[in-house]
């Protein structure tokens, strides 16, 4: 499911409010007339926090990498931290697009409709994938005490993300081959578009699969993962317990008040569509004013990540000041944020992983 769905719901409706009527059974007037006002600036103000947390944690990743000796030198989670941010911020471009079309149109062809749609897909999946990827490593780090030789070694995470990106691409190839820039009473729309016999069968699936593989195994993995880290902090000092439960905690609930209430009313979108509910007009009218804050809601995870799993982290926040204060510096300038950017060459290679306790990763928010 992309940011463009909701127009499956109204198959050959009209923009204006007297045409509406000819097309559905339900007046969706008021519905469209909300899109138009709340989707456009939900959208941009999503893109704009969302590239400006990405890039912030793209710079530090990249400040620290100039000092390592080569690409596997990352910790596990560092390094899917790094493809989170890719992620985020990918996800972030395409919501321009999105926006402009909520406003007027699609008016950027049908190429580029079929690319940004599968940049969407493709980055919805990867992003909570590798979420579930950082808290399945700080379970092995804690819970188990998987050795820092073995967890400082980011060839593993870098096949793992490998495998990731793979598996989302072809997820993601469903767009490329269905998407279509179609006219809906001569509005050019970006859609996806099945063949009539079977276009209600293959929406559930793709509903059904997003739900599945996006929502649900995530958080699944993500509650186990952090239930067992808690549970093995049980022991450690009562401020160190009292932080780790509120860092925990946080992750989780951001996590399920981003994407659960957008999840939910697709599920019951596809529950209308079997006919296994009733469909009623109140009903229709409550589910598409609400998948529309609500998909804005899970959108606004990806300019929520950097401040989860980057922010919190002590050394992260250490290292983004001494940026900030070399980017200010006395000389300032051009100059200055180039050196910066580029990296220290002082600074002594190795992992981002502290050297006082090696089951905590640079970017750790267990800590």
């Amino acid at each position: 499911m992309t940011t463009t769905d909701y127009y499956d719901d109204y198959n050959n409706t009209s923009y204006s409010d007297e045409d509406l009527s000819k097309y559905a059974p339900c007046d969706v007037g008021e519905t469209w007339k909300f899109i138009r006002s709340f989707a456009p600036v939900a959208y941009s103000l999503v893109f704009v926090l969302a590239v400006v947390g990405n890039v912030l944690v793209l710079c530090v990743v990249r400040r620290y990498r100039q000092a390592q000796r080569g690409p596997c030198s990352f910790s596990l989670t560092d390094t899917f931290l790094l493809h989170l941010a890719v992620s985020d911020l990918l996800l972030a471009f395409s919501l321009p697009f999105f926006s402009v079309q909520s406003a007027d149109s699609w008016i950027f062809g049908t190429v580029p409709c079929k690319m940004v749609g599968a940049m969407f897909s493709l980055n919805i999946y990867c992003g909570v994938l590798f979420l579930a990827c950082i808290s399945f490593d700080r379970y092995l780090a804690i819970v188990h005490a998987v050795s820092a030789g073995w967890r400082r070694n980011g060839c593993h995470a870098q096949v793992a993300c490998a495998i990731i990106w793979a598996a989302c691409l072809g997820l993601a190839a469903v767009d490329v081959q269905f998407r279509q820039v179609l006219p809906v009473a001569n509005v050019q729309v970006c859609k996806m578009q099945f063949a009539h016999e079977s276009s209600k069968q293959i929406q559930v699936g793709l509903q059904l699969m997003n739900l599945v593989l996006a929502f649900a195994l995530p958080l699944l993995v993500m509650l186990y993962c952090y239930v067992r880290i808690f549970r093995a902090l049980c022991h450690a000092s009562r401020r160190q317990k009292r932080k780790s439960l509120r860092l925990i905690v946080s992750l989780v609930v951001v996590f399920v008040v981003s994407w659960a209430p957008y999840n939910g009313l697709r599920l019951i979108d596809s529950l209308i569509m079997l006919d296994i509910v009733a469909k009623d007009c109140d009903v229709m009218h409550a589910i598409d004013m609400g998948t529309v804050v609500a998909e804005s809601m899970g959108l606004a995870h990806c300019a929520l990540n950097p401040l989860l799993y980057g922010f919190v982290g002590i050394k992260f926040r250490r290292e983004l000041a001494q940026m900030f204060k070399a980017a200010m510096g006395p000389r300032g300038g051009c100059q200055e944020l180039g050196s910066w950017w580029r990296g220290s060459r002082r600074r002594t290679a190795g992992s981002f992983s502290s050297v006082e306790s090696e089951n905590t990763s640079y970017f750790s928010v267990v800590v």
